[in-house]
């Protein structure tokens, strides 16, 4: 089941920087290893860089030292020192330029394919997976968080690492050079280490709650988008609007109190580092003055103070952007690692044998409940058969259960009782995509994409010439209305088919599963939703497209299956009756009379 959304926000307030956690990560590290050479140079020019910030100090100092009198090693006038401190700076350009670069190139092309994973998880996710998440939920996972994680493996674990180098290095440095004053310093440390974490941890449950809030505006975004027709005939432009700025008021409240706490970490960061400052700089003056130490090894001691302390409050924010990657990464790979119904390696997809089916069908004693609504069984011990080449009718009240016949068919769910036959075989024994290649649905709402004609109906068949797209299309009956449009094929229909009429996207549907050759056909009430008009030009291209193809009907309108082998009646996810139309039609008492009898009322008092 899918986590509700204050659930999920529990779970992820408990993640911390722990060995199980910190192991969440090592499924994205994955995507780095093939790419580990780069990896390898860039962390060693981290390290050289790291360790040429901080020989800057202490060369800092002996400039001073310098102009005092003192010599150093080869350094004997303040040119010289000058000159070695510019050479560091050049040093630390090109550390800088080559680390980078190759961090960058590790993370472009690790997050791109991780990017490719993730979608090709979402091509191979069965059915319920897609019952159980929202669209917007989803998206948000390729965008924000793997955005999330290629900032977090550029910039914030780099320089996490930098920072926690910089800090050993640094007090290594501090106490070797000046014992007693670092130990002073060095007193400032578990307050402010202390503390950093407290803001930390606080930013954090922040960042995570408006993380998921705009997570959640995204989908209502991406909802209203895509049923903007909806909105506006029930105008309910208003509520929408209402809805959207109850969450984004969420998301600015949440915001507001983390940048309190951002600007309180700040304060606190500036009051307590330039504080231990002052307090090391008083200290220290009192050893120059007792004659302990130089004031060029004071100012050295001084920068590497600053660089400890300014690590100290990096590692806060960089620890809680880790953090989000722990969440980031698991969402990610709970999508990738989850069961795939669908094979999309090169490799199985080439050693695939080419399934062709004869389209004889058996439904033996078969059961099934939705996973999203295990309290309600949607079929119960159904059981029928079709020959290659006939057509079968199923009809009912919505929710009867004729829908999930075909879905089961189609393998969107393969968890139910009882048995599918194709051609005397379990329909579960196939491969899925091979199996699938044999069977097309025409359904009642068709969803276009919004490229053009042409790639629409090529769609049934990629890689089709355009002889044959134009044939489908004329065996559709689309192709007059097709070629009436100045672009003619290459005509854009528009977002989810938007640019054309109901009847359009039903024959270009149509042309695209005559463009598909299957054995075996569903039509999910592929005429109910036109007028007569269009309901006469769709059916002439179904007429093309059921010829020697075994046919399921789901009907809405009884009128429309009158030349079928055969008709289901379905109730309460049984088979109320089965028969011919002229067979159903006379049984005083029957399901079916009574339906036909309904809908000659309506058409009545139409």
């Amino acid at each position: 089941m899918a986590k509700k959304r204050g659930q999920a926000l529990s779970e992820e307030e408990k993640r911390k920087l722990n060995k199980q956690n910190l192991t969440k990560l090592k499924g994205i590290f994955k995507y780095l290893m093939p790419y580990r050479g780069s990896f390898i140079i860039a962390m060693f020019f981290l390290v050289l860089s790291s360790i040429n910030v901080l020989s800057l100090p202490f060369f800092a100092g002996k400039l001073i030292n310098i102009s005092g009198g003192y010599e150093y090693w080869i350094i004997d006038n303040i040119n010289t020192a000058a000159i070695l401190l510019i050479g560091i700076f050049l040093l630390q350009s090109l550390f800088s330029f080559l680390r980078i670069y190759f961090l960058e190139k590790v993370n472009i092309k690790a997050m791109n394919d991780l990017r490719s994973d993730l979608y090709k998880s979402f091509l191979s996710l069965p059915m319920s997976f897609y019952d159980q998440h929202r669209a917007g939920e989803l998206t948000s996972r390729i965008s924000n968080d793997v955005t999330m994680l290629r900032d977090t493996f550029s910039t914030s674990l780099a320089e996490f690492f930098r920072q926690v180098l910089t800090l050993i290095a640094g007090v290594f440095i501090i106490i070797w050079t000046a014992p007693s004053l670092s130990l002073f310093m060095l007193g400032t440390f578990p307050v402010l280490i202390l503390l950093a974490l407290v803001f930390g941890r606080a930013i954090r449950k922040f960042s995570k709650k408006i993380q998921d809030e705009i997570a959640d505006s995204n989908t209502i975004v991406e909802e209203t988008i895509q049923s903007i027709q909806s909105v506006k005939s029930f105008t309910n432009e208003f509520f929408e609007l209402r809805k959207y700025r109850g969450i984004i008021d969420s998301v600015v409240g949440m915001s507001m109190k983390m940048a309190v706490y951002n600007g309180a970490f700040v304060s606190f960061i500036i009051f307590g580092l330039f504080g231990a400052i002052v307090g090391v700089m008083w200290y220290g003056a009192s050893l120059v003055q007792s004659g302990e130490m130089v004031v060029g090894d004071l100012f050295s001691f001084l920068l590497y103070t600053v660089f400890i302390g300014a690590s100290i409050g990096g590692l806060g924010s960089f620890y809680t952007q880790i953090q989000r990657a722990i969440g980031a990464s698991e969402r990610v790979l709970e999508i990738i690692d989850s069961q795939q119904e669908v094979d999309l390696s090169d490799d199985h997809d080439s050693a695939t044998k080419q399934l062709n089916l004869r389209g004889n069908i058996q439904f033996k004693d078969l059961a099934f409940t939705y996973p999203t609504r295990t309290d309600t069984e949607v079929l119960k011990s159904v059981s029928f058969e079709i020959a290659a080449g006939k057509k079968l009718a199923l009809v009912g009240h919505s929710g009867a259960g004729k829908s999930t016949i075909a879905q089961l068919l189609m393998r969107f769910y393969e968890e139910f009782s009882g048995s599918i036959y194709c051609d005397g075989q379990s329909i579960l024994e196939f491969d899925l995509k091979e199996y699938r290649k044999n069977i097309a649905l025409v359904p009642q709402e068709v969803l276009l994409f919004g490229s053009s004609i042409k790639e629409n109906i090529s769609y049934g068949k990629p890689g089709a010439s355009d002889k044959e797209i134009e044939k489908a299309a004329a065996r559709a009956n689309a192709l007059s209305f097709i070629e009436s449009f100045p672009e003619g094929m290459e005509t854009l229909v528009g977002d989810r088919g938007v640019k054309l009429s109901g009847g359009q996207r039903q024959r270009i549907a149509i042309a695209r599963a005559i463009l598909k050759d299957p054995s075996i056909l569903i039509l999910d009430e592929a005429t109910s939703s036109l007028d007569s008009i269009s309901e006469k030009e769709v059916q002439k291209g179904l007429d093309e497209l059921m010829k020697d193809r075994t046919t399921i009907i789901i009907a809405h309108r009884l009128a429309t299956v009158r030349k079928v082998d055969k008709i289901l009646v379905l109730d309460h996810g049984k088979i109320q009756e089965e028969g011919s139309y002229e067979e159903l039609s006379i049984k005083d008492e029957g399901l079916f009379n009574e339906l036909l009898k309904l809908q000659l009322e309506e058409s009545e008092e139409v």
